[in-house]
């Protein structure tokens, strides 16, 4: 294990701001087309699952190091949840894909980490999986890119861009990740991915599930109706922790694709994410869908201490304020 350090950085190149402003045209051409096809919506993480309410309870016993930003002070705020799937399109739940646990904390009141004020919520974006499959924010959106054309223009791409066996090798990583085998929302860990500051730190996120549920067998047929069963049977209260930068080579800070070794960074427990009993069909359920649907999940609605970092964070940001005012998921 390593000692948490300070001294990290972000590398920010020269020409961001031209290569960002780019990738917000390409995004916008496939949120375009399809919302043709599948009404208005997110770019990615189109599908939603589930929109859920629930309580962040930040704990009194963490320690010093870490009482920053929303931990300063321990207590519960109220919190939306929209769990989701990755894919530009709307499809089966069977079909493989990244699944998204987009978490906002409400109540909140600090300088934005946009600088437009104050922020009013936290927002932390999670997926299933410890990291991302490009390092950068072009080869992303490269992928992306590409994909929203067909799988002929898929390949065309990779292999163009990557040559005979860097085409295999990434065809081979792209589809570990959307074929992952996942268990449902309520018995898999979740994580940030990329890294977030942490006041003078720097983090990544993980949110792990509760302890008193096993995944069921037909869960992948209805993952909402999955979430209703286990919900069921009482709340759910998960676990939300974070690691922290050691050193540049273990933990980097703009190679989005290295997941931190645990073994060097450990975890460190700090709140608990407590999901109540509640009804869906009722009337207040589904105005809740509704409204969470129609609200901004957006990694750079956070607190100036828990600003996102990195190349791929930072690129994130231009596609999400240009996207329907930050609809457009990334």
């Amino acid at each position: 294990m390593k000692p948490i350090s300070k001294d990290w950085k972000e590398d920010i190149a020269p020409d961001e701001e031209i290569r960002f402003a780019e990738y917000v045209k390409a995004f916008q051409k496939i949120q375009k087309v399809n919302s043709s096809k599948f009404g208005k919506g997110r770019t990615l993480h189109r599908k939603q699952i589930l929109g859920l309410e629930a309580k962040f309870e930040v704990l009194s016993n963490i320690p010093d190091y870490t009482k920053q930003g929303l931990f300063a002070t321990p207590g519960t705020k109220d919190v939306w949840i929209r769990l989701s799937s990755g894919s530009m399109k709307i499809q089966p739940d069977t079909t493989g894909d990244i699944r998204g646990f987009a978490l906002k904390i409400l109540g909140v009141n600090g300088p934005s980490a946009l600088q437009n004020g104050n922020t009013s919520a936290q927002d932390f974006l999670l997926i299933n999986l410890e990291a991302f499959s490009s390092p950068k924010s072009d080869e992303f959106v490269g992928v992306v890119t590409a994909a929203a054309k067909g799988g002929g223009p898929l390949l065309k791409y990779l292999f163009s861009t990557y040559g005979f066996f860097g085409a295999f090798a990434r065809i081979k990583k792209v589809s570990k990740s959307f074929n992952k085998p996942f268990s449902g929302f309520a018995t898999e860990p979740f994580y940030s991915a990329a890294p977030i500051a942490f006041g003078p730190y720097a983090c990544r996120v993980r949110l792990l599930p509760p302890t008193d549920r096993t995944p069921s067998k037909d869960a992948s047929k209805d993952w909402a109706g999955d979430m209703g069963a286990k919900l069921s049977e009482g709340q759910l209260v998960y676990t939300f922790q974070v690691q922290f930068f050691t050193d540049e080579k273990t933990t980097p800070i703009e190679d989005a694709s290295v997941n931190w070794p645990e073994s060097e960074a450990p975890y460190v427990t700090l709140a608990t994410l407590t999901i109540p009993t509640q009804d869906f069909a009722s009337e207040h359920g589904l105005s809740l869908q509704k409204k969470i649907e129609d609200t901004i999940f957006d990694p750079w609605e956070a607190l100036m201490e828990h600003r996102p970092l990195g190349d791929v964070m930072r690129a994130r940001k231009h596609v999400y304020l240009a996207s329907q005012k930050g609809r457009g998921a990334v």
